[in-house]
């Protein structure tokens, strides 16, 4: 009997050892974890000190148009205010020298890899950047120096020339031409901004990002469910997508229709609000068409990647008619759209607008940019938030979609090509 417990006794504590180093094990392999940040300055050197949970290591270097320092690191949960980094307010009636660091932002930048940007208030260089022990934790410490603009360009001219082999290309090969009959049409959905990059905020920490990517993920199923389509997403996480990436996605899953998924918000809504759908155009229709393309086209420069030429910027005549006809069924698609939204939803009083968007220039691949609606509404941003409206917005989207495509092998039997009713 005392021998039969003796081994029992022994194979609880093996079992009680063993779970104890899967738990170690487990916690070893855990994601590293931010859990606070400030900035500490002294004299001409400023300091970014987050609090994590392990030691990270980091690389950093300045970039200009805008000044701003580029962190990279392996991939961190912060787990921080959604206030921090934000640019404090300068008190009312009194002019303050610009600080080393007026704002920063961080979120994941790619697979396994996180990025922290800080936007400069006036020209400094990377000291160093290293991790020093706490009690608890580590302190990943980014210190910046102030410097003159000569040092500074010259800084800026070493990490350009030294990014170049791991910058991300934006102008993928050509698309093949889908030879008749060889599939589902492809589809490939764009849920805006992502990681880094949080797009448009409104009140409450609701973020564009968020709203466009589960729309886009209730979008996805629709249309999957139905069978009739072949749908790609340029991202299926919260991660950072360059916009040449997602241009250069759509094409090399040779797609006949790309969608990009988006919410803006205005500093003075003045009552605005509704979806608007967008194509691309050498000229804006309107000042507030040029105003979002601006704003949408800087996605790269938020998250630390610089401007890169638009994907097929050529003047062979072949592509030019390619473009031409691409447009031409894009804006057949955006007038289809607006259509069938009024199913989900009201429309801007402007709904078809159109402007130089980077991300809808490919030349083979009809695209729009569809605005779900403005987070600087209260009403538009209860609704984007609902899934019974998400729900029913992508009904009327998957509607819009199967009209287009009933239209194009109608027009396709024929050689035609929809007529252009007003495209720019």
């Amino acid at each position: 009997m005392i021998q039969r417990l003796k081994i029992i006794c022994r194979q609880w504590l093996g079992l009680f050892f063993g779970l104890a180093c899967w738990a170690c094990a487990g916690l070893a392999q855990a994601q590293p974890v931010a859990s606070a940040v400030r900035v500490e300055m002294e004299g001409p050197v400023t300091r970014l000190i987050f609090e994590t949970s392990v030691r990270v290591d980091a690389e950093a270097y300045v970039m200009s148009n805008p000044d701003r320092v580029i962190v990279d690191l392996p991939e961190i949960s912060f787990q921080l205010p959604s206030t921090a980094g934000q640019a404090e307010p300068a008190p009312r009636g009194k002019k303050l020298p610009p600080k080393t660091v007026t704002s920063f932002r961080f979120g994941q930048f790619a697979l396994g890899k996180a990025r922290i940007v800080i936007d400069l208030g006036r020209p400094a260089v990377v000291k160093a950047t290293h991790a020093v022990p706490r009690i608890g934790g580590f302190d990943l410490i980014i210190e910046m120096q102030d410097a003159d603009a000569a040092i500074f360009a010259q800084a800026v001219k070493r990490a350009t020339q030294e990014a170049v082999a791991r910058e991300i290309l934006a102008d993928g090969p050509k698309r093949n031409e889908r030879s008749a009959g060889a599939g589902l049409p492809v589809i490939v959905i764009d849920p805006g901004h992502g990681g880094i990059d949080v797009g448009a905020q409104a009140v409450g920490n609701v973020q564009e990002k968020d709203i466009v990517f589960d729309f886009a993920k209730s979008l996805r199923m629709q249309l999957e469910r139905t069978g009739r389509y072949r749908v790609v997403m340029t991202r299926n996480g919260d991660s950072f997508v360059p916009l040449g990436e997602r241009v250069k996605t759509a094409r090399d899953a040779n797609a006949d229709l790309f969608i990009s998924i988006h919410a803006d918000i205005l500093s003075d809504p003045q009552g605005v609000s509704g979806a608007t759908i967008y194509t691309v155009s050498d000229k804006a229709s309107d000042r507030e068409a040029a105003r979002l393309a601006e704003k949408e086209n800087l996605a790269d420069s938020v998250a630390g990647l610089e401007g890169i030429d638009d994907v097929g910027d050529v003047s062979d005549i072949l592509f030019d008619l390619t473009r031409r006809e691409t447009r031409t069924w894009s804006h057949a698609f955006a007038r289809t759209l607006v259509n069938y939204w009024g199913e989900a939803g009201p429309l801007n009083k402007n709904p078809h607008r159109s402007a130089g968007f980077r991300v809808l220039k490919a030349p083979d691949v009809p695209s729009v940019l569809l605005e779900l609606g403005y987070l600087s509404n209260a009403r538009d941003t209860a609704a984007l938030t609902r899934p019974e409206w998400r729900g029913k917005a992508a009904e009327a989207t998957v509607k819009a979609v199967d009209a287009f495509f009933a239209n194009r092998s109608g027009t396709a039997a024929t050689g035609k090509v929809p007529p252009a009713g007003g495209a720019r």
